[in-house]
């Protein structure tokens, strides 16, 4: 499936990656419409008034309300983009019920509705914290990545086909911690949790990219992960701020030293692809074909920051950063 002259409606789309989603879609592709599904009226104002363009259209609403969704999916929409999420780590922590019910029960509203009201496509983002969760956070996006992959079950014999993609920390997104250190750089003191930290890294536009690339690729319960290089966190201060203090304050709740995109279990049904890996579904209660292509990784394989191919050189973090 192209894009072009379809309606593709993003939930999530004034955050960090919709807007970038929405500003490369109607930049390079020819949609017939880009619906934005979110709640805060200020920043859809904002948006609207960022990227003035006819085909761009914005939905007030929020993915707990049942209702609202299928009033918005029966607008026509070919393909749904799910981005919207609770996904800052202390505040699911503290809030555990108000993720179940944004991260999971949300969830399973758009399952519901992309499957009633006709919609062709529907990929969710993931996050590597969902593999092996220590956090609410995750263990809620792992419920979620299952409730897409399986809600292909569901559909049943119609036409709706449901996918994820999983990546790392996006690079400048809301809450990451390039814009703590930017912040915290003008005091002169640097705060870091653990000098052995790494986490796999991403930037916005690649993220979109990958995300497009996948709407084409998907049939039903893969979940997709880029090959993205790693990063050790005193890098990462090294290439922000070089003569800052840097003051240790151990490992927060929920949180690891190293994160996982694929684990030992996963890889024994995916396939490795030059620039991404395939998680198939494992128990596909429906009518799947095997993906064609790929190798199947090696016994014990798991894709961990700590023990990546790649790894981002400081010149490389300053000019993903500064860019």
């Amino acid at each position: 499936m192209t894009l072009d002259n379809k309606t593709i409606l993003i939930t999530g789309g004034t955050g960090s990656f919709g807007q970038q989603f929405v500003k490369t879609l109607l930049r390079d592709y020819h949609p017939r419409r880009v619906i934005v599904f979110s709640r805060d009226e200020l920043k859809q104002h904002d948006l609207r008034n960022k990227i003035p363009d006819p085909r761009l259209q914005f939905f007030i609403g929020d993915i707990r309300d049942h209702d609202r969704l299928y009033r918005a999916f029966r607008a026509g929409v070919d393909i749904v983009i799910h981005a919207a999420a609770l996904k800052q780590v202390p505040a699911c922590e503290y809030n555990p019920f108000e993720a179940v019910k944004t991260n999971i029960l949300g969830a399973q509203n758009i399952i519901n509705a992309a499957i009633d009201c006709g919609v062709a496509k529907v990929l969710a983002l993931s996050t590597d914290k969902a593999v092996s969760p220590a956090n609410l956070y995750g263990a809620t996006k792992l419920c979620m990545e299952k409730l897409f992959v399986h809600g292909n079950s569901y559909a049943g014999s119609r036409a709706t086909a449901f996918a994820c993609v999983r990546y790392g920390n996006v690079v400048g997104s809301r809450g990451s911690v390039i814009p703590l250190f930017l912040e915290q750089r003008k005091t002169g003191k640097i705060t870091v949790t653990d000098p052995r930290m790494t986490r796999f890294w991403i930037t916005l536009e690649q993220g979109v990219n990958f995300v497009i690339h996948c709407i084409s690729r998907m049939q039903r319960g893969e979940i997709f992960v880029p090959r993205i290089p790693s990063m050790n966190i005193m890098d990462l201060v090294t290439a922000l701020a070089p003569n800052c203090v840097i003051e240790q304050t151990g490992i927060r709740p929920g949180e690891k030293l190293h994160e996982t995109l694929i684990s030992s279990d996963e890889a024994r049904h995916t396939r490795a692809f030059e620039d991404l890996f395939i998680i198939e579904p494992e128990s596909p209660f429906w009518n799947r074909p095997p993906i064609s292509g790929g190798k199947s990784p090696p016994d014990g394989f798991s894709y961990q920051s700590d023990q990546n191919e790649r790894w981002l050189t400081v010149a490389e973090l300053q000019s993903m950063i500064y860019e």
